[in-house]
């Protein structure tokens, strides 16, 4: 993969900020939202390096994609930074995000959100989520645990409002494959 497909697939921004509408289809609330929001999304993508300093202490450096070359084994930080410009709390989001097909993910840092290895289709808590895979004959279907390497998607349920005028960075990494 060269450079510029790289620095391409960490534009990282949202899918959805949805509230919940039982009258209107998922896309109808959705743009609904968008256009009547307070919440207003920021996506932000680093690349985490260990360098030696002139001292000889090892340093945590985050870089932008497009200022270095991103290699395979680079360590990746997406972060979405959240905020209520409104005069109200915000109640209702959800902030859906697919994981790019050349990181494998690692964690996210919240402990609420959740994750899928089915394409959005279903979430839960990486512990407790199953993937299938066809057996070692290839001809029946069989379940294991599902592990980093099968998730699609990372996603923020915000069960709390968002108070207004508050700002919140959620974030979740992954590896360069």
């Amino acid at each position: 993969m060269n450079k510029r497909m790289l620095k391409a697939v960490f534009r990282f921004a949202p899918l959805a900020v949805i509230t919940a509408s039982a009258a209107l289809s998922p896309v109808q609330v959705a743009a609904q939202n968008v256009a009547r929001s307070p919440i207003s999304l920021t996506s932000d993508v680093k690349i985490e390096r260990i360098e030696v300093g002139a001292n000889g202490a090892e340093e945590v450096k985050l870089f932008s994609p497009s200022d270095i070359a991103v290699v395979p084994g680079d360590k990746v930080l997406f972060m979405l930074q959240v905020q209520n410009s409104g005069t109200e709390p915000a109640a209702g989001f959800v902030a859906t995000n697919p994981l790019p097909a050349p990181v494998r993910f690692t964690a996210v840092t919240e402990g609420w959100a959740d994750v899928s290895v089915d394409g959005g289709l279903t979430w839960g808590k990486l512990t407790i989520l199953k993937v299938k895979i066809k057996d070692a004959a290839g001809t029946a279907e069989v379940e294991r645990a599902a592990g980093p390497e099968d998730v699609t998607h990372v996603r923020w349920v915000f069960a709390d409002p968002i108070a207004a005028g508050a700002k919140k960075t959620i974030s979740y990494r992954g590896v360069v494959k």
